[in-house]
C-alpha cells in the first residue's frame, strides 16, 4: 500500500513530531515562566526559541510591553464632603515575569483593582478645588502609590491620569451662579 511505512521509520516520525511540537517561539517582547512537574524552572525564558516537553512542562508566556488598563468610573467622596465621579487610566508594565505570575493569581485583575481602591482612598484625602487645580501632582501620587504596591508582584506602574473629574449638577450651577 501507499502508506506502509516500517516500524521504525514511524517511530522517528512520532519522534520528530514530538519535537517540533515542543518547539515554542517567543517574540522580543515575550518572556515564559515554564513550570516543570508544578515547581517553576530558576530561570525566565525567551525572546527565542524555547524547548517546552508537553507532558512535563507548562509555559506561561507574558507580554513585558507597557499595558493600560481603564479604571472604571467610581464614585469619590472627597475630604470637604464633595460626591465626583472620576475615571482614569493606567499604565503598567511587568518586570519580573516569576512573580508576576507566582505572587498573584491574575496580575492584570488584581491590579486594576488595587487602582481602583487606590483611587478612591488618594482622592478621598484630597479637596475638591485641589483635585480639580492639582491633577498632575495626584497623577503622581497615585503612581508611587500604586507603583509601591504592585511591586511585589513584579509590576512597575509607569504612568496614572486622571482622565475626567465630573461634579454633580448642583455643584455645576452653584459655580457657575458664583462666577456671575
Amino acid at each position: 500500500m501507499l502508506f506502509e511505512l516500517p516500524i521504525p521509520y514511524i517511530a522517528i516520525l512520532i519522534v520528530v513530531l514530538y519535537v517540533i511540537s515542543c518547539i515554542k517561539i517567543l517574540a522580543e517582547y515575550e518572556r515564559g515562566v515554564v513550570f516543570r512537574l508544578g515547581r517553576v524552572l530558576p530561570e525566565n525564558k525567551g525572546p527565542g526559541i524555547v524547548l517546552v516537553f508537553a507532558p512535563i512542562d507548562r509555559m506561561v508566556k507574558l507580554s513585558l510591553r507597557v499595558e493600560a488598563v481603564d479604571v472604571p468610573t467610581q464614585d469619590v467622596v472627597t475630604r470637604d464632603n464633595v460626591t465626583v465621579r472620576v475615571n482614569a487610566v493606567l499604565f503598567f508594565r511587568v518586570v519580573d515575569p516569576r512573580r508576576a505570575v507566582l505572587e498573584v493569581a491574575n496580575f492584570l485583575y488584581a491590579t486594576s483593582q488595587l487602582a481602583q481602591t487606590t483611587l478612591r482612598s488618594v482622592l478621598g484625602e484630597v479637596e475638591l478645588d485641589d483635585l480639580l487645580s492639582q491633577r498632575e501632582k495626584i497623577n503622581m501620587r497615585l503612581q508611587s502609590v500604586l507603583d509601591e504596591d504592585t511591586d511585589p508582584w513584579g509590576i512597575k506602574v509607569t504612568k496614572v491620569e486622571v482622565k475626567a473629574v465630573d461634579l454633580p449638577e448642583q455643584m455645576i450651577r452653584a459655580i457657575s451662579r458664583q462666577a456671575e
